[in-house]
Protein backbone atom coordinates (compact mmCIF):
# COMPACT_ATOMS: atom_id res chain seq x y z
CA UNK A 1 0.00 0.00 0.00
CA UNK A 2 2.86 2.39 0.76
CA UNK A 3 4.40 1.76 -2.67
CA UNK A 4 1.04 2.40 -4.36
CA UNK A 5 0.57 5.63 -2.42
CA UNK A 6 4.06 6.79 -3.41
CA UNK A 7 3.00 6.25 -7.04
CA UNK A 8 -0.13 8.42 -6.57
CA UNK A 9 -2.44 5.40 -6.54
CA UNK A 10 -5.09 5.70 -3.84
CA UNK A 11 -4.81 2.58 -1.69
CA UNK A 12 -6.82 2.62 1.52
CA UNK A 13 -7.44 -1.11 1.65
CA UNK A 14 -5.90 -4.39 0.46
CA UNK A 15 -7.72 -7.71 0.11
CA UNK A 16 -6.00 -11.05 -0.47
CA UNK A 17 -6.80 -12.71 -3.79
CA UNK A 18 -4.30 -15.55 -3.43
CA UNK A 19 -1.76 -16.58 -0.83
CA UNK A 20 0.67 -19.37 -1.74
CA UNK A 21 4.28 -19.01 -2.86
CA UNK A 22 3.45 -15.39 -3.72
CA UNK A 23 0.91 -12.98 -2.29
CA UNK A 24 -1.62 -11.46 -4.68
CA UNK A 25 -3.61 -8.48 -3.44
CA UNK A 26 -6.33 -6.20 -4.76
CA UNK A 27 -5.68 -2.59 -3.76
CA UNK A 28 -8.71 -0.32 -3.40
CA UNK A 29 -10.06 2.14 -4.38
CA UNK A 30 -7.40 2.40 -7.13
CA UNK A 31 -8.38 -1.16 -8.16
CA UNK A 32 -4.89 -2.47 -8.86
CA UNK A 33 -3.56 -6.01 -8.44
CA UNK A 34 -0.26 -6.28 -6.57
CA UNK A 35 1.91 -9.40 -6.72
CA UNK A 36 4.38 -9.62 -3.85
CA UNK A 37 7.30 -11.97 -3.20
CA UNK A 38 10.54 -11.99 -1.26
CA UNK A 39 13.38 -10.49 -3.25
CA UNK A 40 15.48 -13.28 -4.70
CA UNK A 41 12.62 -15.80 -4.61
CA UNK A 42 10.97 -14.50 -7.78
CA UNK A 43 11.70 -13.69 -11.41
CA UNK A 44 9.41 -10.68 -11.52
CA UNK A 45 11.53 -8.80 -14.06
CA UNK A 46 11.09 -11.66 -16.54
CA UNK A 47 7.34 -11.59 -15.97
CA UNK A 48 7.20 -7.83 -16.61
CA UNK A 49 9.28 -8.13 -19.78
CA UNK A 50 7.14 -10.96 -21.13
CA UNK A 51 3.89 -9.14 -20.33
CA UNK A 52 5.10 -6.09 -22.23
CA UNK A 53 6.34 -8.07 -25.22
CA UNK A 54 3.19 -10.18 -25.45
CA UNK A 55 0.92 -7.15 -25.11
CA UNK A 56 2.63 -5.67 -28.19
CA UNK A 57 1.58 -8.72 -30.23
CA UNK A 58 -1.95 -8.89 -28.83
CA UNK A 59 -1.20 -11.92 -26.67
CA UNK A 60 -3.98 -13.02 -24.28
CA UNK A 61 -2.19 -12.06 -21.06
CA UNK A 62 -3.08 -9.84 -18.12
CA UNK A 63 -1.89 -6.26 -18.59
CA UNK A 64 0.40 -4.36 -16.31
CA UNK A 65 -1.10 -1.35 -14.51
CA UNK A 66 -0.93 1.46 -17.10
CA UNK A 67 -0.85 4.37 -14.60
CA UNK A 68 2.67 3.56 -13.36
CA UNK A 69 5.99 2.56 -14.86
CA UNK A 70 6.13 -1.09 -15.92
CA UNK A 71 8.86 -2.37 -13.62
CA UNK A 72 9.58 -4.26 -10.42
CA UNK A 73 9.30 -2.19 -7.23
CA UNK A 74 11.31 -3.19 -4.16
CA UNK A 75 10.92 -2.27 -0.51
CA UNK A 76 11.93 -3.88 2.78
CA UNK A 77 13.07 -7.08 1.10
CA UNK A 78 9.94 -7.52 -1.00
CA UNK A 79 9.54 -7.34 -4.78
CA UNK A 80 6.23 -6.04 -6.08
CA UNK A 81 4.64 -5.74 -9.51
CA UNK A 82 1.39 -3.91 -10.30
CA UNK A 83 -1.27 -5.22 -12.69
CA UNK A 84 -4.68 -4.40 -14.12
CA UNK A 85 -7.60 -5.80 -12.15
CA UNK A 86 -10.18 -7.70 -14.22
CA UNK A 87 -13.66 -8.15 -12.87
CA UNK A 88 -14.36 -11.89 -13.24
CA UNK A 89 -17.20 -12.91 -15.51
CA UNK A 90 -20.02 -15.05 -14.16
CA UNK A 91 -20.52 -17.92 -14.62
CA UNK A 92 -16.82 -18.74 -14.37
CA UNK A 93 -17.02 -21.89 -16.52
CA UNK A 94 -14.89 -21.67 -19.65
CA UNK A 95 -15.58 -23.89 -22.64
CA UNK A 96 -12.71 -26.27 -23.50
CA UNK A 97 -12.66 -24.95 -27.06
CA UNK A 98 -12.30 -21.33 -25.92
CA UNK A 99 -9.56 -22.35 -23.46
CA UNK A 100 -7.68 -24.28 -26.15
CA UNK A 101 -8.04 -21.45 -28.66
CA UNK A 102 -6.68 -18.93 -26.14
CA UNK A 103 -3.71 -21.18 -25.37
CA UNK A 104 -3.02 -21.68 -29.09
CA UNK A 105 -3.12 -17.91 -29.51
CA UNK A 106 -0.69 -17.46 -26.61
CA UNK A 107 1.67 -20.06 -28.07
CA UNK A 108 1.52 -18.37 -31.47
CA UNK A 109 2.45 -15.02 -29.92
CA UNK A 110 5.27 -16.64 -27.94
CA UNK A 111 6.69 -18.62 -30.85
CA UNK A 112 8.94 -15.90 -32.23
CA UNK A 113 9.86 -14.17 -28.97
CA UNK A 114 13.57 -14.21 -28.20
CA UNK A 115 13.66 -14.06 -24.40
CA UNK A 116 16.14 -15.77 -22.10
CA UNK A 117 14.11 -18.28 -20.09
CA UNK A 118 14.81 -21.64 -18.45
CA UNK A 119 14.29 -24.88 -20.37
CA UNK A 120 11.58 -27.20 -19.10
CA UNK A 121 14.35 -29.63 -18.10
CA UNK A 122 15.76 -26.91 -15.81
CA UNK A 123 12.45 -26.90 -13.96
CA UNK A 124 12.54 -30.68 -13.74
CA UNK A 125 16.10 -30.46 -12.38
CA UNK A 126 14.88 -28.11 -9.62
CA UNK A 127 12.27 -30.71 -8.62
CA UNK A 128 14.94 -33.41 -8.67
CA UNK A 129 17.12 -31.37 -6.34
CA UNK A 130 14.22 -31.03 -3.92
CA UNK A 131 13.62 -34.77 -3.92
CA UNK A 132 17.32 -35.47 -3.40
CA UNK A 133 17.50 -33.18 -0.35
CA UNK A 134 16.22 -34.69 2.88
CA UNK A 135 16.65 -31.32 4.57
CA UNK A 136 14.34 -29.59 2.10
CA UNK A 137 11.77 -32.43 1.89
CA UNK A 138 11.89 -34.01 5.38
CA UNK A 139 8.34 -35.41 5.19
CA UNK A 140 9.07 -37.46 2.06
CA UNK A 141 9.31 -41.17 2.93
CA UNK A 142 12.16 -43.21 1.46
CA UNK A 143 9.94 -45.25 -0.88
CA UNK A 144 8.19 -42.10 -2.09
CA UNK A 145 11.53 -40.37 -2.58
CA UNK A 146 12.68 -43.23 -4.82
CA UNK A 147 9.40 -43.15 -6.75
CA UNK A 148 9.61 -39.42 -7.45
CA UNK A 149 13.32 -39.53 -8.25
CA UNK A 150 12.86 -42.38 -10.72
CA UNK A 151 9.78 -40.83 -12.32
CA UNK A 152 11.37 -37.41 -12.76
CA UNK A 153 14.51 -38.84 -14.32
CA UNK A 154 12.80 -41.31 -16.65
CA UNK A 155 10.05 -38.94 -17.86
CA UNK A 156 12.50 -36.07 -18.32
CA UNK A 157 14.60 -38.30 -20.55
CA UNK A 158 11.61 -39.74 -22.38
CA UNK A 159 10.13 -36.33 -23.22
CA UNK A 160 13.53 -35.00 -24.34
CA UNK A 161 14.23 -38.06 -26.49
CA UNK A 162 11.10 -37.47 -28.57
CA UNK A 163 12.77 -34.48 -30.18
CA UNK A 164 9.55 -32.50 -30.47
CA UNK A 165 9.63 -28.91 -31.73
CA UNK A 166 10.26 -26.52 -28.85
CA UNK A 167 9.29 -22.92 -28.21
CA UNK A 168 8.56 -20.46 -25.42
CA UNK A 169 5.80 -21.77 -23.15
CA UNK A 170 3.66 -20.43 -20.32
CA UNK A 171 4.95 -23.20 -18.08
CA UNK A 172 1.82 -23.63 -15.93
CA UNK A 173 -1.32 -22.67 -17.91
CA UNK A 174 -3.65 -24.52 -15.52
CA UNK A 175 -7.16 -23.14 -14.80
CA UNK A 176 -5.90 -21.21 -11.78
CA UNK A 177 -3.77 -19.12 -14.13
CA UNK A 178 -6.57 -18.23 -16.55
CA UNK A 179 -8.87 -15.24 -16.09
CA UNK A 180 -12.25 -15.02 -17.80
CA UNK A 181 -12.71 -11.33 -18.60
CA UNK A 182 -14.95 -9.11 -20.70
CA UNK A 183 -12.13 -8.96 -23.25
CA UNK A 184 -11.70 -12.74 -23.38
CA UNK A 185 -9.47 -15.22 -21.60
CA UNK A 186 -6.19 -13.91 -20.24
CA UNK A 187 -3.28 -15.86 -18.79
CA UNK A 188 -1.48 -14.74 -15.64
CA UNK A 189 1.67 -15.78 -13.72
CA UNK A 190 4.25 -15.55 -16.48
CA UNK A 191 7.09 -16.21 -14.03
CA UNK A 192 6.83 -19.91 -14.89
CA UNK A 193 7.68 -19.42 -18.59
CA UNK A 194 10.18 -21.87 -20.04
CA UNK A 195 11.12 -23.46 -23.35
CA UNK A 196 9.89 -26.87 -24.41
CA UNK A 197 7.26 -28.69 -26.48
CA UNK A 198 3.71 -27.29 -26.35
CA UNK A 199 2.67 -30.67 -24.94
CA UNK A 200 4.39 -29.70 -21.68
CA UNK A 201 1.91 -26.81 -21.35
CA UNK A 202 -0.98 -29.06 -22.39
CA UNK A 203 -0.13 -31.43 -19.54
CA UNK A 204 -1.31 -28.71 -17.12
CA UNK A 205 -4.78 -28.18 -18.58
CA UNK A 206 -7.99 -30.24 -18.33
CA UNK A 207 -8.14 -33.19 -20.71
CA UNK A 208 -11.09 -31.71 -22.60
CA UNK A 209 -8.95 -28.64 -23.33
CA UNK A 210 -5.94 -30.59 -24.60
CA UNK A 211 -8.32 -32.62 -26.78
CA UNK A 212 -9.38 -29.38 -28.50
CA UNK A 213 -5.81 -28.21 -29.13
CA UNK A 214 -4.93 -28.81 -32.76
CA UNK A 215 -2.01 -30.92 -33.95
CA UNK A 216 -0.78 -31.95 -30.49
CA UNK A 217 0.99 -35.26 -29.86
CA UNK A 218 -1.37 -37.16 -27.54
CA UNK A 219 1.28 -39.67 -26.47
CA UNK A 220 3.68 -36.88 -25.59
CA UNK A 221 0.96 -35.11 -23.59
CA UNK A 222 0.57 -38.29 -21.53
CA UNK A 223 4.33 -38.46 -20.91
CA UNK A 224 4.37 -34.81 -19.86
CA UNK A 225 1.30 -35.31 -17.65
CA UNK A 226 3.16 -37.89 -15.55
CA UNK A 227 6.22 -35.64 -15.44
CA UNK A 228 4.08 -32.73 -14.21
CA UNK A 229 2.46 -34.87 -11.50
CA UNK A 230 5.91 -35.79 -10.19
CA UNK A 231 7.17 -32.19 -10.36
CA UNK A 232 4.18 -30.80 -8.49
CA UNK A 233 4.49 -33.55 -5.87
CA UNK A 234 8.10 -32.52 -5.27
CA UNK A 235 7.06 -28.88 -4.80
CA UNK A 236 4.31 -29.82 -2.36
CA UNK A 237 6.82 -31.74 -0.22
CA UNK A 238 9.11 -28.70 -0.02
CA UNK A 239 9.13 -27.67 3.66
CA UNK A 240 8.96 -24.00 2.56
CA UNK A 241 5.93 -24.51 0.33
CA UNK A 242 2.87 -22.45 1.34
CA UNK A 243 0.31 -24.04 -0.98
CA UNK A 244 -3.01 -24.57 0.88
CA UNK A 245 -3.46 -28.19 2.08
CA UNK A 246 -0.07 -29.02 0.58
CA UNK A 247 0.40 -32.30 2.49
CA UNK A 248 -2.99 -33.63 1.43
CA UNK A 249 -2.29 -32.64 -2.16
CA UNK A 250 1.17 -34.23 -2.01
CA UNK A 251 -0.25 -37.56 -0.85
CA UNK A 252 -2.91 -37.46 -3.58
CA UNK A 253 -0.24 -36.84 -6.21
CA UNK A 254 1.76 -39.83 -5.04
CA UNK A 255 -1.36 -42.03 -5.20
CA UNK A 256 -2.10 -40.81 -8.72
CA UNK A 257 1.44 -41.70 -9.85
CA UNK A 258 1.21 -45.15 -8.27
CA UNK A 259 -2.21 -45.84 -9.81
CA UNK A 260 -0.64 -45.71 -13.25
CA UNK A 261 -2.06 -44.62 -16.60
CA UNK A 262 -4.18 -43.01 -17.79
CA UNK A 263 -2.57 -40.21 -15.79
CA UNK A 264 -4.86 -37.79 -13.99
CA UNK A 265 -4.80 -34.14 -14.98
CA UNK A 266 -4.13 -31.65 -12.20
CA UNK A 267 -7.69 -30.29 -12.27
CA UNK A 268 -9.13 -33.82 -12.02
CA UNK A 269 -6.87 -34.57 -9.08
CA UNK A 270 -7.91 -31.38 -7.27
CA UNK A 271 -11.60 -32.22 -7.85
CA UNK A 272 -10.97 -35.63 -6.35
CA UNK A 273 -9.37 -34.05 -3.28
CA UNK A 274 -12.22 -31.57 -2.85
CA UNK A 275 -14.96 -34.19 -3.29
CA UNK A 276 -16.91 -34.96 -0.07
Amino acid sequence: MSIALALDLTADDASVLQDSDKLTLRLLPCDVVARVAHVGQEVAQLEVELALRLAETGGPVAALEPRVDARVYERDGFALTLWTYYEPLLPRDVSPADYANALEHLHACMRDLEVATPHFTDRVAEAQQLVASRDRTPALADADRVLLSTTLQSRRQSVSDRGATEQLLHGEPHPGNVLSTASGLRFIDLETCCRGPVEFDLAHVPEAVSDCYRDADRELIAECRLLVLAMVAAWRFDARDQFPNRQRVARALLRAIREGPPWLTLDALMRRIDAP
